[in-house]
Protein backbone atom coordinates (compact mmCIF):
# COMPACT_ATOMS: atom_id res chain seq x y z
CA UNK A 1 0.00 0.00 0.00
CA UNK A 2 1.01 3.66 -0.67
CA UNK A 3 2.34 6.08 2.10
CA UNK A 4 -0.27 8.66 3.23
CA UNK A 5 0.46 12.02 1.85
CA UNK A 6 -0.35 14.82 4.17
CA UNK A 7 1.77 17.56 2.10
CA UNK A 8 -0.19 21.06 1.84
CA UNK A 9 0.55 21.37 -1.73
CA UNK A 10 1.57 19.80 -4.01
CA UNK A 11 -0.25 17.56 -2.41
CA UNK A 12 -1.91 13.63 -2.77
CA UNK A 13 -3.57 13.16 -6.29
CA UNK A 14 -6.16 10.40 -6.31
CA UNK A 15 -4.01 6.82 -7.66
CA UNK A 16 -7.01 6.17 -9.87
CA UNK A 17 -5.62 9.50 -11.35
CA UNK A 18 -2.15 8.44 -11.66
CA UNK A 19 -2.31 5.03 -12.77
CA UNK A 20 -4.71 6.51 -15.82
CA UNK A 21 -2.28 8.96 -16.31
CA UNK A 22 0.94 6.23 -16.39
CA UNK A 23 -1.05 4.25 -18.58
CA UNK A 24 -1.85 6.69 -20.97
CA UNK A 25 1.41 8.49 -21.05
CA UNK A 26 2.96 7.43 -24.20
CA UNK A 27 -0.39 6.94 -26.17
CA UNK A 28 -3.41 8.99 -25.19
CA UNK A 29 -6.37 6.80 -26.27
CA UNK A 30 -4.75 5.86 -29.56
CA UNK A 31 -3.52 8.96 -30.52
CA UNK A 32 -0.12 7.68 -31.02
CA UNK A 33 1.14 11.20 -28.53
CA UNK A 34 1.67 11.73 -25.26
CA UNK A 35 -0.64 14.56 -23.90
CA UNK A 36 2.22 16.60 -23.09
CA UNK A 37 3.47 15.64 -26.96
CA UNK A 38 0.07 17.60 -28.44
CA UNK A 39 -0.46 20.89 -30.27
CA UNK A 40 -2.33 22.75 -27.52
CA UNK A 41 -4.76 23.69 -30.97
CA UNK A 42 -5.54 20.02 -32.12
CA UNK A 43 -8.74 17.89 -31.98
CA UNK A 44 -7.40 15.71 -29.12
CA UNK A 45 -6.41 18.02 -26.99
CA UNK A 46 -9.18 20.44 -27.89
CA UNK A 47 -11.75 17.65 -26.55
CA UNK A 48 -9.95 17.38 -23.27
CA UNK A 49 -9.78 20.95 -22.27
CA UNK A 50 -13.32 20.79 -23.44
CA UNK A 51 -14.28 18.00 -21.14
CA UNK A 52 -12.55 19.04 -18.19
CA UNK A 53 -14.60 22.83 -18.38
CA UNK A 54 -17.42 21.01 -19.02
CA UNK A 55 -16.48 19.00 -15.85
CA UNK A 56 -15.68 21.56 -13.54
CA UNK A 57 -19.08 23.70 -14.42
CA UNK A 58 -20.94 20.60 -13.50
CA UNK A 59 -19.00 19.88 -10.72
CA UNK A 60 -19.42 23.22 -9.44
CA UNK A 61 -22.83 24.50 -10.95
CA UNK A 62 -21.20 27.02 -12.48
CA UNK A 63 -23.53 29.79 -14.13
CA UNK A 64 -23.00 30.60 -17.76
CA UNK A 65 -22.36 34.43 -16.76
CA UNK A 66 -19.00 33.17 -15.44
CA UNK A 67 -15.95 32.49 -17.41
CA UNK A 68 -13.84 29.24 -16.53
CA UNK A 69 -10.22 30.14 -17.66
CA UNK A 70 -7.50 27.44 -17.05
CA UNK A 71 -4.52 30.15 -16.64
CA UNK A 72 -0.71 29.67 -15.72
CA UNK A 73 1.41 31.54 -12.60
CA UNK A 74 -0.66 30.28 -9.70
CA UNK A 75 -2.31 31.62 -6.73
CA UNK A 76 0.93 34.02 -6.14
CA UNK A 77 0.37 35.37 -9.95
CA UNK A 78 -3.46 36.18 -9.99
CA UNK A 79 -2.15 38.96 -6.50
CA UNK A 80 -1.16 40.33 -8.87
CA UNK A 81 -3.61 39.66 -12.25
CA UNK A 82 -6.87 40.51 -9.95
CA UNK A 83 -6.02 44.10 -9.90
CA UNK A 84 -4.74 44.66 -12.83
CA UNK A 85 -7.95 43.87 -13.92
CA UNK A 86 -10.11 44.93 -11.74
CA UNK A 87 -9.20 47.68 -9.71
CA UNK A 88 -9.30 50.02 -12.64
CA UNK A 89 -13.43 49.14 -12.87
CA UNK A 90 -14.93 52.03 -12.01
CA UNK A 91 -12.07 55.00 -12.07
CA UNK A 92 -11.23 55.16 -8.34
CA UNK A 93 -8.35 52.63 -8.16
CA UNK A 94 -9.54 51.27 -4.42
CA UNK A 95 -9.98 47.67 -2.78
CA UNK A 96 -10.47 46.51 0.28
CA UNK A 97 -8.71 42.99 1.72
CA UNK A 98 -9.50 40.97 4.68
CA UNK A 99 -5.99 39.85 6.24
CA UNK A 100 -6.89 36.07 7.73
CA UNK A 101 -3.52 35.24 7.53
CA UNK A 102 -0.14 34.18 5.47
CA UNK A 103 -1.94 33.97 1.83
CA UNK A 104 -4.17 37.10 2.23
CA UNK A 105 -1.26 39.38 3.83
CA UNK A 106 0.93 38.05 0.35
CA UNK A 107 -2.04 38.85 -1.58
CA UNK A 108 -2.53 42.49 -0.23
CA UNK A 109 1.01 43.91 -0.16
CA UNK A 110 1.09 43.21 -4.10
CA UNK A 111 -1.97 44.30 -4.71
CA UNK A 112 -0.57 47.68 -3.28
CA UNK A 113 1.39 48.00 -6.48
CA UNK A 114 -1.65 49.02 -8.26
CA UNK A 115 -3.89 51.57 -6.00
CA UNK A 116 -5.13 52.53 -3.03
CA UNK A 117 -5.97 49.22 -0.85
CA UNK A 118 -7.33 48.89 2.64
CA UNK A 119 -7.56 46.58 5.23
CA UNK A 120 -11.28 45.51 5.60
CA UNK A 121 -10.42 43.15 8.65
CA UNK A 122 -7.71 41.65 10.21
CA UNK A 123 -6.87 38.92 12.74
CA UNK A 124 -3.18 39.83 13.14
CA UNK A 125 -3.41 40.47 16.65
CA UNK A 126 -4.33 38.06 19.24
CA UNK A 127 -8.11 37.69 20.83
CA UNK A 128 -9.98 36.87 23.48
CA UNK A 129 -12.92 34.51 22.47
CA UNK A 130 -15.24 32.69 24.79
CA UNK A 131 -12.95 33.11 27.99
CA UNK A 132 -9.98 31.27 26.05
CA UNK A 133 -6.55 33.72 24.22
CA UNK A 134 -6.32 32.28 20.75
CA UNK A 135 -2.89 34.16 19.01
CA UNK A 136 -2.61 36.29 15.72
CA UNK A 137 -4.03 34.26 12.45
CA UNK A 138 -5.79 31.91 14.93
CA UNK A 139 -9.13 32.87 14.36
CA UNK A 140 -11.34 34.82 11.68
CA UNK A 141 -13.31 38.20 12.56
CA UNK A 142 -16.85 37.85 11.84
CA UNK A 143 -18.33 38.96 8.83
CA UNK A 144 -20.22 41.57 10.54
CA UNK A 145 -17.73 43.42 11.77
CA UNK A 146 -15.67 43.79 8.62
CA UNK A 147 -15.38 47.33 7.04
CA UNK A 148 -15.79 47.35 3.07
CA UNK A 149 -15.77 50.92 1.52
CA UNK A 150 -18.78 50.88 -1.01
CA UNK A 151 -16.63 52.52 -3.48
CA UNK A 152 -14.27 49.86 -3.52
CA UNK A 153 -13.80 47.68 -7.23
CA UNK A 154 -13.41 44.61 -5.12
CA UNK A 155 -13.06 42.56 -1.47
CA UNK A 156 -10.66 40.26 -1.70
CA UNK A 157 -10.67 37.20 0.79
CA UNK A 158 -8.58 33.85 0.88
CA UNK A 159 -11.13 31.25 1.89
CA UNK A 160 -8.67 28.95 3.45
CA UNK A 161 -5.01 29.58 5.06
CA UNK A 162 -3.11 26.27 4.33
CA UNK A 163 -0.87 27.83 6.89
CA UNK A 164 -2.28 29.52 9.43
CA UNK A 165 -5.10 26.21 9.63
CA UNK A 166 -8.84 28.96 9.13
CA UNK A 167 -11.38 28.44 6.42
CA UNK A 168 -14.03 30.81 6.28
CA UNK A 169 -17.12 28.99 7.30
CA UNK A 170 -19.07 31.00 4.53
CA UNK A 171 -18.71 33.59 1.84
CA UNK A 172 -20.60 36.74 2.86
CA UNK A 173 -23.23 38.57 1.30
CA UNK A 174 -21.95 42.19 -0.16
CA UNK A 175 -25.06 43.71 0.31
CA UNK A 176 -24.91 42.68 4.05
CA UNK A 177 -21.98 44.22 4.40
CA UNK A 178 -22.96 47.74 3.19
CA UNK A 179 -21.51 47.10 -0.18
CA UNK A 180 -23.43 45.49 -2.76
CA UNK A 181 -22.08 47.10 -5.49
CA UNK A 182 -19.07 45.60 -4.68
CA UNK A 183 -17.57 41.96 -6.01
CA UNK A 184 -16.60 39.62 -4.21
CA UNK A 185 -13.03 38.23 -4.89
CA UNK A 186 -12.53 34.55 -3.38
CA UNK A 187 -8.44 32.90 -3.31
CA UNK A 188 -9.91 29.05 -3.22
CA UNK A 189 -6.98 27.37 -3.64
CA UNK A 190 -6.94 25.29 -0.73
CA UNK A 191 -10.90 24.52 -0.74
CA UNK A 192 -11.75 24.70 -4.20
CA UNK A 193 -14.10 21.68 -5.03
CA UNK A 194 -14.34 20.68 -1.17
CA UNK A 195 -18.17 22.44 -0.67
CA UNK A 196 -20.15 23.95 -3.23
CA UNK A 197 -20.14 27.74 -4.12
CA UNK A 198 -22.86 30.47 -4.29
CA UNK A 199 -21.63 32.06 -7.40
CA UNK A 200 -24.28 35.22 -6.97
CA UNK A 201 -22.38 35.85 -4.03
CA UNK A 202 -19.03 36.28 -5.71
CA UNK A 203 -17.47 38.10 -8.80
CA UNK A 204 -14.15 36.12 -9.38
CA UNK A 205 -12.53 33.01 -7.78
CA UNK A 206 -9.52 31.41 -8.48
CA UNK A 207 -7.16 28.96 -7.24
CA UNK A 208 -3.86 27.13 -7.49
CA UNK A 209 -5.22 23.30 -8.60
CA UNK A 210 -1.96 21.98 -6.28
CA UNK A 211 -3.65 21.04 -3.31
CA UNK A 212 -7.78 19.81 -4.32
CA UNK A 213 -7.75 19.72 -7.68
CA UNK A 214 -4.99 18.64 -9.74
CA UNK A 215 -0.86 18.88 -10.43
CA UNK A 216 0.91 22.56 -10.18
CA UNK A 217 0.80 24.45 -13.11
CA UNK A 218 -2.70 25.36 -13.55
CA UNK A 219 -4.51 27.94 -12.29
CA UNK A 220 -8.64 27.57 -12.00
CA UNK A 221 -9.70 31.48 -12.45
CA UNK A 222 -14.03 32.05 -12.64
CA UNK A 223 -14.44 35.74 -13.59
CA UNK A 224 -17.93 36.87 -13.58
CA UNK A 225 -18.38 38.24 -17.48
CA UNK A 226 -19.29 41.79 -16.59
CA UNK A 227 -16.26 42.50 -15.10
CA UNK A 228 -14.30 41.89 -18.17
CA UNK A 229 -12.61 44.84 -20.13
CA UNK A 230 -11.37 46.90 -17.27
CA UNK A 231 -7.75 45.61 -17.27
CA UNK A 232 -5.40 48.58 -16.68
CA UNK A 233 -3.41 49.62 -19.46
CA UNK A 234 -0.03 48.10 -17.77
CA UNK A 235 -2.06 44.87 -17.86
CA UNK A 236 0.12 42.38 -19.60
CA UNK A 237 -2.10 41.03 -23.03
CA UNK A 238 -1.79 37.73 -21.32
CA UNK A 239 -3.13 38.51 -18.16
CA UNK A 240 -6.29 40.00 -19.69
CA UNK A 241 -9.08 38.06 -18.19
CA UNK A 242 -10.78 39.44 -21.13
CA UNK A 243 -8.15 38.42 -23.94
CA UNK A 244 -7.72 34.50 -22.05
CA UNK A 245 -11.71 34.39 -21.98
CA UNK A 246 -11.73 35.59 -25.66
CA UNK A 247 -9.82 32.96 -26.78
CA UNK A 248 -10.75 29.59 -24.66
CA UNK A 249 -7.46 30.37 -22.11
CA UNK A 250 -5.59 29.65 -25.32
CA UNK A 251 -4.53 33.29 -25.76
CA UNK A 252 -0.72 31.68 -25.37
CA UNK A 253 0.22 28.16 -25.04
CA UNK A 254 -1.97 26.46 -21.95
CA UNK A 255 -0.32 24.30 -19.14
CA UNK A 256 -1.68 21.44 -21.18
CA UNK A 257 -0.73 18.00 -19.16
CA UNK A 258 -1.96 20.01 -15.77
CA UNK A 259 -4.73 20.62 -17.21
CA UNK A 260 -5.19 17.34 -18.76
CA UNK A 261 -4.87 15.87 -15.33
CA UNK A 262 -6.87 18.14 -13.32
CA UNK A 263 -9.52 16.94 -16.43
CA UNK A 264 -8.97 12.88 -14.63
CA UNK A 265 -9.48 14.40 -11.01
CA UNK A 266 -12.43 16.32 -12.12
CA UNK A 267 -14.61 12.90 -14.06
CA UNK A 268 -13.15 11.50 -10.25
CA UNK A 269 -14.71 13.11 -8.56
CA UNK A 270 -18.04 12.93 -10.63
CA UNK A 271 -17.92 8.68 -10.07
CA UNK A 272 -17.15 9.86 -6.20
CA UNK A 273 -20.46 11.76 -5.68
CA UNK A 274 -19.47 15.57 -7.13
CA UNK A 275 -18.37 18.21 -4.42
CA UNK A 276 -21.54 17.48 -2.31
CA UNK A 277 -19.97 13.90 -1.24
CA UNK A 278 -16.22 15.82 -0.79
CA UNK A 279 -18.17 17.82 1.16
CA UNK A 280 -19.38 15.50 3.63
CA UNK A 281 -16.32 13.20 3.24
CA UNK A 282 -14.25 16.63 4.58
CA UNK A 283 -16.39 17.52 7.38
CA UNK A 284 -16.34 13.52 8.54
CA UNK A 285 -11.86 13.70 7.89
CA UNK A 286 -11.61 16.86 10.16
CA UNK A 287 -14.11 16.24 12.64
CA UNK A 288 -12.43 12.81 13.59
CA UNK A 289 -9.26 14.85 13.54
CA UNK A 290 -9.91 17.58 15.57
CA UNK A 291 -12.02 15.16 18.38
CA UNK A 292 -8.94 13.43 18.88
CA UNK A 293 -6.66 16.54 19.35
CA UNK A 294 -9.29 17.71 21.64
CA UNK A 295 -9.00 15.05 23.63
CA UNK A 296 -5.90 14.47 24.14
CA UNK A 297 -3.00 15.26 26.49
CA UNK A 298 -0.17 15.61 24.35
CA UNK A 299 -1.31 17.95 20.97
CA UNK A 300 -3.00 20.63 20.78
CA UNK A 301 -5.37 22.80 18.24
CA UNK A 302 -4.24 26.58 18.26
CA UNK A 303 -7.13 28.27 15.50
CA UNK A 304 -10.80 28.77 17.30
CA UNK A 305 -13.45 26.20 16.60
CA UNK A 306 -15.16 27.99 14.49
CA UNK A 307 -12.52 29.25 12.16
CA UNK A 308 -11.12 25.83 12.05
CA UNK A 309 -10.08 24.45 8.58
CA UNK A 310 -11.12 20.92 6.45
CA UNK A 311 -8.16 21.36 4.89
CA UNK A 312 -5.20 22.18 6.68
CA UNK A 313 -5.13 20.97 10.36
CA UNK A 314 -2.37 22.35 12.36
CA UNK A 315 -1.37 20.87 15.87
CA UNK A 316 1.38 20.89 18.09
CA UNK A 317 2.95 18.88 20.56
CA UNK A 318 2.92 20.55 24.12
CA UNK A 319 6.35 19.47 24.70
CA UNK A 320 8.57 20.13 21.78
CA UNK A 321 11.13 17.94 22.60
CA UNK A 322 9.27 15.11 20.93
CA UNK A 323 8.93 16.81 17.26
CA UNK A 324 11.83 15.36 16.16
CA UNK A 325 10.56 12.12 17.33
CA UNK A 326 7.25 12.22 15.94
CA UNK A 327 8.37 13.21 12.34
CA UNK A 328 10.65 10.49 12.15
CA UNK A 329 8.38 7.37 13.58
CA UNK A 330 5.40 9.10 11.37
CA UNK A 331 7.68 8.86 8.43
CA UNK A 332 8.63 5.01 9.07
CA UNK A 333 4.85 4.20 9.96
CA UNK A 334 4.04 5.56 5.96
CA UNK A 335 2.64 9.09 7.22
CA UNK A 336 4.37 11.83 4.88
CA UNK A 337 4.79 15.04 5.14
CA UNK A 338 3.34 16.22 8.89
CA UNK A 339 5.97 18.91 9.30
CA UNK A 340 4.17 22.06 9.62
CA UNK A 341 5.09 25.49 7.96
CA UNK A 342 8.47 27.23 8.96
CA UNK A 343 7.08 29.88 9.58
CA UNK A 344 4.42 28.76 12.58
CA UNK A 345 6.29 24.90 13.29
CA UNK A 346 4.54 22.44 14.56
CA UNK A 347 2.67 19.87 12.67
CA UNK A 348 0.16 20.10 9.92
CA UNK A 349 -2.00 17.36 8.23
CA UNK A 350 -3.99 18.91 4.81
CA UNK A 351 -6.77 16.22 4.30
CA UNK A 352 -7.70 17.34 1.06
CA UNK A 353 -10.30 15.57 -1.42
CA UNK A 354 -7.81 12.53 -2.34
CA UNK A 355 -7.17 11.79 1.16
CA UNK A 356 -9.59 8.92 2.42
CA UNK A 357 -10.95 8.78 5.78
CA UNK A 358 -8.40 5.40 5.77
CA UNK A 359 -5.67 7.70 5.90
CA UNK A 360 -7.25 10.22 8.74
CA UNK A 361 -7.20 7.21 10.71
CA UNK A 362 -4.23 6.30 10.05
CA UNK A 363 -2.78 8.77 11.44
CA UNK A 364 -4.91 9.28 14.30
CA UNK A 365 -3.65 5.56 15.27
CA UNK A 366 -0.45 6.64 14.95
CA UNK A 367 -1.28 9.88 16.87
CA UNK A 368 -2.87 7.67 19.52
CA UNK A 369 0.13 4.76 19.91
CA UNK A 370 2.60 7.56 20.16
CA UNK A 371 0.74 9.55 22.95
CA UNK A 372 0.32 6.36 25.11
CA UNK A 373 4.47 5.41 24.48
CA UNK A 374 5.85 9.27 24.88
CA UNK A 375 2.70 11.09 27.04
Amino acid sequence: MRPWNFAAGPSTLPLEVLQQAAAEMTDWQGSGMSVMEMSHRGRHYTRIRDEAEADLRALLAVPEDFEVLFMQGGASAQNAIVPLNLIGRNGLGRADYVLSGHWARKSLNEARRYGDIAVAATAESAARIDGRDYGPWCWLPPAAQWRVRPDAAYLHVCANETIGGVELPELPVMADLGAPDVPLVVDMSSDILSRAVDFSRVGLIYGGAQKNAGPAGVTLTFVRKGLLGHALPVCPSVFDYANVAGAQSMFNTPPTYAIYIAGLVFKWLLRQGGVAAMDAASDRKSRALYEYIDGSGLYDNPIHPASRSRMNVPFVLRDSKLNAAFLAESETAGLLSLKGHKSVGGMRASLYNAMPYEGVQALIDFMRDFERRHG
